[in-house]
């Protein structure tokens, strides 16, 4: 680990320590998942054999971790102190009752992520402190995750460089008669092959035709048609940073409604990007792209939330809903999406990835956002 890292991670460290005093936890238990190796630069992939790290107010972090993986921790720059186990599962409860001890938190509030923790870990815990509690704290790492450094920034912009270079790439290819699968198909290889890791954000969304109207599509074996309209929805991934980005495509000359509904949605991503700013509620990007739908007399069609945050996850705070009160910060992270969809017929989506900077936003994403016509 080199200098500049060991620094990032003892300043995330005391930060952590702020939120946990603001959210009143004596400490937060993380198992692995992107916030695990946010604060401490390890990874571990989610297995039969449990992994915990404690951080608390008062002491180092406090690992739980099976014997094999100990090298990992071999040159931190940062004190942590470990309680490996062995295969014997009856033994692991040894290990986070040691580990609980060492933390001092035997009767301790102690905040867990509910939507990463598993029951394995849970009962392991409960059982090695059944005097203390076990209660959501994700807000407490969500805090820092959120407001992005320059390191940070950089990954994700050069994910979305992957990404558009990767559409690129793969537009040549599409035509009438080729299917959804053979287009995600290549536009996977075309991640991989324009640096993307391994491991993507999420399975691209390529719908065309009346399954486009469907947000959350996943690729069929049906063939694309004169008229379609094609909604393609991909990421890349940097350095475990994502990029998510979607833009529509017009298979030959649609019918005049459908590219009406890709000037509106072009319109409330306009809107949504110009407004967004520091000091502004996350809630109001999503009023501002919603009332241009709605105007239009579209807001039926309009089924979901403006945005999410991005970063290591492709779903992460701050949500872009409109009761989102919010403030946005410098160094937010977030995509701007709205879409508008006809049941049986096409929908059209446009989304950006930005990152608030002191006067507005920069959108890391760049490509042409009007609806383009695919030679056929």
């Amino acid at each position: 680990m080199s200098t500049a890292s060991s620094a990032i991670y003892l300043q995330r460290h005391q930060l952590l320590n702020r939120e946990l005093q603001k959210q009143n936890l004596d400490a937060i238990a993380l198992n692995p998942g992107p916030s695990l190796p946010y604060l401490t630069g390890l990874h571990f992939h989610m297995s039969e054999r449990p992994v915990i790290v404690f951080f608390s107010q008062n002491n180092a972090p406090v690992i739980v971790l099976p014997q094999l993986e100990t090298l990992k921790l071999e040159g931190l720059a940062y004190e942590i102190q470990a309680f490996p186990y062995g295969e014997n599962p009856a033994q692991w409860i040894e290990a986070f009752q040691s580990a609980i001890q060492a933390a001092e938190l035997e009767k301790a509030r102690i905040g867990v992520e509910p939507r990463a923790l598993r029951v394995l870990e849970l009962n392991l815990l409960e059982h090695a402190a059944p005097q203390a509690q076990f209660i959501p704290g994700e807000a407490c790492v969500s805090a820092l995750r959120m407001k992005k450094d320059t390191a940070e920034v950089d990954a994700m912009r050069t994910a979305a460089e992957i990404a558009q270079n990767a559409l690129q790439a793969t537009l040549p290819m599409i035509k009438p008669g080729i299917t959804e699968r053979q287009i995600a198909a290549e536009l996977t290889q075309q991640l991989l092959q324009h640096g993307s890791d391994a491991r993507m954000p999420f399975t691209p969304i390529v719908s065309g035709g009346p399954n486009s109207a469907n947000p959350h599509a996943a690729p069929s074996d049906r063939p694309l048609a004169l008229g379609d309209l094609l909604v393609i929805d991909w990421g890349a991934n940097v350095n475990g940073y994502f990029s998510d980005i979607t833009r529509t495509f017009a298979i030959g000359s649609v019918e005049p409604e459908l590219a009406h509904i890709a000037d509106i949605v072009l319109q409330a991503n306009t809107a949504g990007r110009e407004i967004a700013r520091p000091g502004l509620p996350a809630g109001a990007i999503d009023n501002a792209a919603r009332a241009v739908i709605e105007e239009a007399g579209y807001g039926e069609y309009f089924t979901h939330r403006t945005g999410h945050g991005l970063g290591l996850e492709g779903h992460e705070d701050p949500y872009i809903r409109g009761d989102n009160t919010q403030l946005l910060e410098v160094g937010m992270s977030f995509t701007i999406e709205p879409g508008i969809y006809l049941p049986g017929r096409g929908g059209v989506r446009i989304e950006d990835d930005v990152v608030v900077t002191t006067d507005g936003i920069e959108s890391l994403s760049t490509l042409p956002r009007k609806l383009k016509t695919l030679e056929v």
